[in-house]
């Protein structure tokens, strides 16, 4: 595990946009795993630039989004269709049929659905690089508290928590979704390489949780621990709660010294 520690919101952004750059110059055919929530707004908005002022080329990229609330339509505009259109597809060359989202206005059939979307992601040859948020309870996509950690692509209950955080993205009065389908955390546990970010105070606890606390249902992302190659990029606010912060701060200046590209 790496803990990189930003000074704020932008350098977040600008640091994992880096690393998702870098490896789709190594690899133009990357199969890329993205998140949707604020945080991924300043690395989807300087991807948009690097494609654009540097010639960054998405056409044989493939993509697969972690998540998408149930009963909302595609063009509505909190579903993470929409947020992927607006923040990134719609600035770089990625063909449409690389692109793939899970359905939030299916009505039935959900296991069928979420077992085809992971046979998807295997037919592609599995995700290379995953991008991940985290909720002030811990949780990763929308695996709450007390997922299974082997668990798969399917349809999850959202808790009172997160409808509570998320309800200031719809219309006063608008009904919020109940439930999304997201991708288990054993999908995610079986990418190659995960970049993890998170920015503010609330989520501090969280991150400490994640990163120092035990492996546990109760806090999802704590099961990054079990991967190979993870990456948490934070600002300081997101870190205030980490005790063991020149501790990583060496591993940084290491990695940064002995193995630069995997910064890049």
């Amino acid at each position: 595990m790496l803990v990189v520690l930003e000074r704020d919101t932008e350098q977040v952004g600008l640091q994992a946009a880096k690393i998702v750059a870098g490896a789709i110059r190594r690899n133009s055919s990357l199969r890329l795993g993205l998140a949707t929530g604020s945080t991924m707004i300043g690395v989807y908005r300087e991807l948009v630039r690097r494609h654009r002022e540097e010639g960054l080329d998405f056409s044989r990229v493939v993509t697969f989004n972690l998540d998408e609330y149930l009963g909302v339509a595609s063009t509505h505009p909190q579903s993470f269709h929409h947020f992927m259109q607006e923040h990134l597809f719609a600035g770089v060359n990625i063909p449409r049929a690389n692109i793939h989202i899970p359905d939030g206005t299916l009505t039935g059939n959900y296991d069928a659905y979420c077992e085809q979307y992971e046979q998807a992601i295997r037919d592609a040859g599995g995700i290379d690089l995953q991008l991940l948020g985290i909720g002030r309870n811990g949780h990763i996509g929308f695996n709450e508290p007390m997922s299974s950690l082997g668990s798969r692509t399917r349809m999850k209950e959202l808790s009172a928590e997160t409808i509570a955080d998320n309800r200031k993205s719809f219309a006063p009065g608008e009904e919020m979704p109940q439930c999304a389908i997201t991708m288990g955390i054993g999908t995610i546990l079986e990418t190659r390489r995960i970049l993890l970010l998170a920015t503010g105070a609330a989520k501090a606890d969280a991150i400490a949780k994640s990163i120092e606390g035990p492996v546990a249902a109760s806090v999802t992302a704590s099961a990054l621990q079990l991967h190979r190659d993870v990456t948490f990029i934070i600002d300081e606010e997101a870190g205030s709660l980490l005790t063991h912060k020149p501790y990583y701060a060496h591993v940084l200046k290491m990695t940064r010294s002995l193995m630069p590209e995997r910064l890049s």
